[in-house]
């Protein structure tokens, strides 16, 4: 007994060395933390307990039986975030660089089968060179196997995805298909092929920075949702952000208690809104005036600037909040920000999350760019997740409300529960000087008229009594009393029940 308590301790010894003092060094001067200690900064103290400590990899070729590494360059296990229940898995970049092998996808696996059947997110920490090329198609295999349970617990258990080192090739498409990416600035890449590759196939050359790195994907191509300055930073904020999700798809979010009055008033939103209709102003302090404490965790802040998404509390209870920013592109839908808040809105529909949708937008951006490249199509994504989404909508249209935008933007028409307006609404086809212009074409060259047929056309529809006459809108609402009136109707919606017809699943517009 004694000799395998000795050879236990051994083990574990190893285990925890990972790739040695020397790799351990070599990833602590690139400014990064080891995969042990990432996993202790990000759980609760004590809290951890690791899975497959023993596991090693079974390949022989190219020498690889002599070398050996108790954990395979993966820590997998599961602990408590604020008390809260999670699965993690961490790769070990100092031991074969994090590469995957059948064996360390096999602990992936396993922790993820486990998590849907207890149902508690999966939190994956990616720093890892790729497929191990010693092992030829196992490995390619066991990115596969990953694959699969990605899909399978999409919409089941929230899966979350930080890069904190190299993510490249095959490795991208995991965290692909999970709910949210974030990356650590300067020491975290993702690409399906490297700057080598890119120079011998197309000459063009760029950094891996450049091509893959946290900024690239927070602001061009909008695949990761926040970079953080460093692995602590990272950690910590992932931490906070757990707290605005449910632990599954059949929960509800987690409640925090809170001595920000539900029924709080704030009388500067009642200028907020400039009386130049073609004056921008700040979405985000509206946002930031009825959130609880105002506090407003958002999510893809640099790409796609012209809508504002991410979660906030509302009388204790987090809530998405999809809004029109008028400061960028003054609010307009393009085929970015239609991806952007279309993912979120399905997001928040998948796990229960309620709905805020704070509306100010003139219409979806003309061109030739937006056209070419599919607006309709892209748009449609937008109004697709909206119309599907079965969980509480709670809307207040602020300003603008124009065209098939009114529509898209969790109108009363696509089962908004809930629709408000400010009185400095304006809901119709179109602005007053387009309008008129199409209609009284025919005095197009005469200022006087059209001048006094715009505003005859702004008296009768530049306000929210037309919509309010239909049933369009349920109240104009002073915008000093917005937090209490989303308080009152979040409150009732909160044991809403729809179901949408059967279906195996839908066909949105990808």
């Amino acid at each position: 007994m004694q000799e395998i308590i000795r050879q236990l301790e051994e083990k574990r010894a190893a285990a925890r060395l990972g790739g040695g003092e020397k790799r351990i060094e070599a990833q602590h001067a690139k400014g990064k933390l080891t995969a042990r200690e990432r996993i202790a900064l990000f759980l609760d103290e004590g809290s951890f307990e690791e899975w497959d400590m023993f596991v090693e990899h079974d390949c022989h070729d190219f020498g690889m039986d002599e070398q050996r590494t108790p954990g395979d360059g993966v820590v997998t296990g599961h602990g408590l975030v604020n008390g809260r229940p999670v699965f993690v898995f961490s790769q070990d970049f100092t031991v074969f660089g994090g590469s995957l092998s059948a064996a360390h996808a096999r602990k992936i696996c396993k922790i993820m089968d486990q998590a849907m059947k207890v149902g508690v997110p999966v939190i994956g920490l990616n720093d890892s060179g790729g497929a191990r090329i010693q092992e030829g198609v196992a490995s390619l295999a066991g990115y596969a196997d990953v694959f699969q349970r990605n899909v399978l617990a999409s919409g089941v258990v929230p899966q979350i995805s930080l890069i904190m080192g190299p993510c490249a090739g095959g490795a991208v498409y995991s965290p692909a298909m999970t709910d949210f990416i974030f990356m650590v600035k300067d020491s975290s890449y993702m690409f399906v092929t490297g700057p080598e590759v890119v120079k011998t196939v197309t000459n063009e050359e760029v950094t891996a920075e450049d091509l893959g790195g946290a900024i690239t994907h927070t602001s061009k191509s909008g695949v990761a949702d926040l970079a953080f300055a460093d692995d602590v930073e990272a950690l910590l904020q992932l931490r906070r952000f757990l707290g605005y999700l449910p632990l599954n798809n059949r929960e509800a979010p987690p409640v925090r208690p809170t001595d920000d009055p539900a029924d709080r008033q704030d009388m500067s939103l009642d200028t907020l809104v400039p009386d130049n209709p073609n004056k921008p102003y700040d979405m985000k302090e509206l946002i930031a005036k009825i959130a609880d404490e105002g506090e407003f965790f958002e999510l893809q802040p640099d790409h796609a600037g012209n809508i504002v998404i991410g979660f906030a509390r509302i009388d204790g209870h987090p809530v998405g909040v999809v809004a029109n920013q008028p400061m960028v592109l003054a609010g307009c839908l393009d085929i970015d920000s239609s991806k952007k808040a279309a993912r979120f809105v399905r997001f928040c529909d998948a796990f229960n999350i309620p709905l805020v949708t704070l509306v100010d937008v003139p219409g979806f951006l003309p061109g030739t760019a937006q056209e070419y490249n599919g607006i309709i199509k892209h748009g449609a994504k937008l109004l697709f997740a909206y119309a599907e989404a079965t969980v509480p909508k709670v809307t207040v249209i602020t300003r603008k409300a124009y065209g098939g935008a009114y529509d898209v933007m969790s109108s009363k028409h696509l089962r908004g529960d809930v629709n408000y307006a400010w009185p400095s609404a304006e809901i119709a086809v179109m602005g007053p000087k387009g309008a008129v212009e199409i209609i009284f074409r025919a005095d197009r060259d005469d200022p006087d008229k059209i001048a006094r047929r715009t505003e005859e056309y702004r008296q009768k529809f530049a306000n929210p009594f037309v919509a309010g006459s239909l049933g369009f809108i349920d109240d104009v609402i002073q915008p000093h009393g917005t937090r209490r009136r989303l308080a009152k109707a979040l409150r009732l919606l909160r044991n809403k029940q729809l179901e949408n017809p059967w279906k195996k699943h839908d066909n949105i517009p990808l």
